[in-house]
């Protein structure tokens, strides 16, 4: 089962990173924006993302 959703997790783990990364590089600078303003928000939504991105490419 942990070979099945390998690549998955690995998509999940660099979307993650990803995601945080952006907010710290990048970010919003008065705090309107409602992804990029809040480092868990962010973190999350590039874990989704990424997540979605890699299971594409299952075998």
């Amino acid at each position: 089962m942990i070979k099945k959703y390998r690549i998955t997790a690995l998509g999940l783990l660099i979307g993650a990173l990803a995601g945080y990364m952006y907010y710290q590089f990048v970010g919003c600078a008065n705090g309107s924006c409602p992804i990029t303003s809040n480092p868990v928000n962010s973190t999350m939504y590039g874990l989704i993302m990424g997540g979605l991105l890699f299971n594409m490419f299952k075998a």
